[in-house]
Formats: C-alpha cells, structure tokens, sequence
C-alpha cells in the first residue's frame, strides 16, 4: 500500500520551515499532498491560488509532493484521497500541547490515522507564516524566511 501523508495548513504563506519539514518527510513517505485548508478561524492574506502556485513552484522537481485544497475536517479528508498519516512540523512546546490535542481527536475519529510529528530544525524554530506576513505587510524583506525562488511581497496581498 502506498504511505500517503497530508501536510495540512493554511501556508499564508508557506515558509522555508514549512519546505524544510515536507522535504525530510520525503524519505518516510512515497506522496506527501500539501494540503491547504480552509479555516473559519483564518482570514487569508494571500489568495488560495497564490499560495497553491508558490507552493507548486517550490517542489516543481519532486514527484513526490502534490498540492491540493480543502474544506472541512482533516481526517475526512484523509480518507477521501486515502491518506494514513498526518505530517505536522513542531517548533516549540505549545506546539506540541496544541498539536497533540488535535491528534488525539483526530485519532478517536479515524482510528487508521497516525500522526507524524517532526521537529522543526533549530534555525528554523523562530520561523512562523505570521512573522513573515508582519515582515511582508510593512515593506521588509522576507526572503530568508521564504523558499529559493518564491518572491512575495506586499503587492502580492489580496
């Protein structure tokens, strides 16, 4: 059976944390789909499409990775593309209380679904998609928190 694993989140916008998670989950996992998920929580900064395509951009050379959008709940999600693992980068300790919660319900309402958690590498720990938007809304130059290759800026805000 192929190991499907779903990296979900909102990526507005996705950082080189985020890249650097997807790239080391690719030696565990024969497809990883990226899933952008809509939550009523979140108001986007960037347009789904943007992010969609920036992402796409990132993983251009790698088969492995696909991108793809939701709504609803993750693990029903899962199950429609026939996923068995949740991939979920952690950076610090309310990270992992936050994470673990969710995992813990999510595992109660699909049994066939394992969690994976992978620690975020240490330059990136301080890394967060609502660092870089801050960065991104007032001007500065976000590169070094962005993938090679991805060149947003303010005029990419919708």
């Amino acid at each position: 059976m192929e190991r499907i694993a779903v990296f979900p989140g909102s990526f507005d916008p996705f950082t080189v944390g985020h890249e650097a998670i997807v790239r080391r989950a690719l030696n565990m996992f024969d497809k990883v789909v990226i899933a952008i998920g809509y939550n009523s929580a979140k108001s986007g900064f960037f347009s789904l499409e943007k992010r969609i395509k920036w992402i796409e951009t990132v993983f251009a050379d790698e088969s492995k990775v696909t991108v793809d959008s939701y709504t609803g709940l993750t693990v029903d999600y899962c199950k429609e593309i026939n996923a068995q693992y949740l991939l979920r980068g952690l950076r610090t300790a309310a990270d992992f209380e936050y994470e673990r919660a969710i995992a813990q319900v999510n595992k109660q309402m699909n049994n066939d679904i394992e969690s994976v958690f992978l620690l975020t590498s240490p330059e990136h720990t301080p890394v967060n998609s609502t660092i870089v938007r801050d960065v991104i809304r007032h001007g500065g130059d976000a590169s070094m928190f962005l993938p090679k290759g991805l060149n947003i800026s303010v005029d990419d805000i919708e």
